[in-house]
């Protein structure tokens, strides 16, 4: 991320030149009030203007987002005219002199094809057109031209094909981040689905055998539990939303725990210490469940008596601090470590490994798991939730139909 971050430095400072220039020919003394000078207010309505401009860009170039940043667009070049075109088409004509579109299209094969920016001049024999200078300047996301955008002008102007193209290299940036943003998407989406296909079946038919067993010796055990079937399978499935709150995401975890003491009765046992202020933090879509899950699954195995197992959730300020533990088999740590670095993959290791890679892509690598454990040892898991970051916020709460 940090080249992208050095790509932004670098567009947005020419950028601001540009502005400078066009401060100095459009600013009036007399209209800065306490701004300063006009290169200083310039360099605010520049970076205005820019801001302006970029949150329709970061959800790609379409027909859209051009119409939506063309005319913040046009105004950082100070132009008669400005478009956006993708490969093939012109999305948005900001501006006077739409009549140009197909000549400006004819002329964008060389310029889309290889990626080098490109001036001349229009033929137009309409009478109040004041358009006869075009600038092309080609927007591309990782050494590929995704359109062009292309200023006019009444005149040939260096300083225009200049402006231009530090503006297009501004858009270009804008895309790219947009790309990225696309791809944490598909990549969270995968990883969901991932965690969807683990849902063991095992699980899943252990759950009906159970509720079947109480159909004849307990009707309304059965409902019971046919109810916390839904509703868990019905949260695990859900198609909206990347992230959740923690009280929905415990709730879920309730509805498999009744599943599973229906199956294993006195044999575990469950301790929830939950601090209400954190209830309402948003967190990762299917993030703890899982733990949980491993939690049971080695707590359970290979052992014949009782397991415990504690889930806790404070409040440390900042942060929620959820904490899972068990005292089941354990883990040899090196094996842990294999698995969180996806060199192995054992049954049960999928889900660890998932919610450590989510965890830091959405808050960093100083929140990854940490992950206590030796063999005979039982195991530890602790995850730290920011209550507030920017960009991780709920779909809100489910509700039982």
């Amino acid at each position: 991320m940090s080249g992208f971050l050095a790509g932004l430095c670098v567009a947005v400072l020419p950028l601001l030149a540009a502005g400078f220039w066009l401060g100095r020919r459009t600013a009036r003394p007399e209209s800065l009030g306490g701004l300063g000078t006009p290169v200083e207010h310039a360099t605010f309505q520049t970076l205005h203007t820019a801001s302006l401009a970029a949150p329709p860009l970061r959800a790609g170039l379409t027909e859209e987002t051009a119409r939506k940043s063309a005319r913040r667009l046009r105004t950082l070049l100070g132009t008669d005219a400005l478009c956006l075109t993708d490969e093939t088409h012109v999305l948005v004509w900001d501006g006077v002199g739409d009549h140009h579109r197909a000549e400006i299209m004819e002329r964008l094969a060389g310029p889309l094809e290889t990626g080098r920016g490109e001036a001349f001049r229009l033929t137009c024999d309409a009478p109040d057109c004041p358009l006869r200078w075009a600038v092309v300047a080609p927007l591309t996301v990782d050494d590929r031209v995704h359109g062009a955008l292309v200023a006019c002008a009444p005149r040939e102007s260096a300083v225009l094909v200049r402006a231009a193209g530090e503006v297009a290299r501004w858009v270009s940036v804008q895309l790219e981040l947009a790309d990225l943003d696309q791809s944490r998407t598909r990549l969270i989406e995968a990883e969901i689905k991932a965690l969807r296909a683990q849902i063991s079946p095992h699980f899943i038919f252990n759950s009906l055998a159970v509720i079947a067993s109480f159909v004849r010796t307990d009707p309304e055990r059965a409902r019971e539990l046919l109810l916390e079937f839904a509703d868990f399978t019905r949260y695990s499935f859900r198609r909206h939303g990347d992230f959740t709150t923690l009280a929905d995401e415990l709730h879920a975890i309730d509805h498999y725990l009744a599943l599973v003491r229906a199956r294993f009765g006195d044999r575990l046992s469950v301790t929830l210490q939950i601090a209400p202020e954190v209830l309402p933090v948003a967190l990762p879509f299917l993030c703890l469940q899982p733990l949980v899950e491993n939690a049971v699954k080695h707590g359970l195995e290979g052992k014949s008596d009782k397991c415990h197992i504690s889930i806790t959730a404070q409040d440390t300020g900042a942060e929620a601090l959820v904490v899972i533990e068990d005292d089941g088999a354990g883990m040899d740590p090196d094996l842990l470590r294999r698995i969180l670095a996806g060199e192995v993959s054992p049954s049960g290791g999928i889900g660890l490994s998932n919610v450590d890679d989510r965890l830091r892509q959405v808050y960093g690598d100083g929140y990854g798991l940490v992950i206590e454990t030796a063999v005979g040892a039982g195991m530890k898991v602790t995850a730290r939730l920011p209550k507030y970051q920017p960009g991780v916020h709920s779909a809100g709460r489910l509700t039982r139909e």
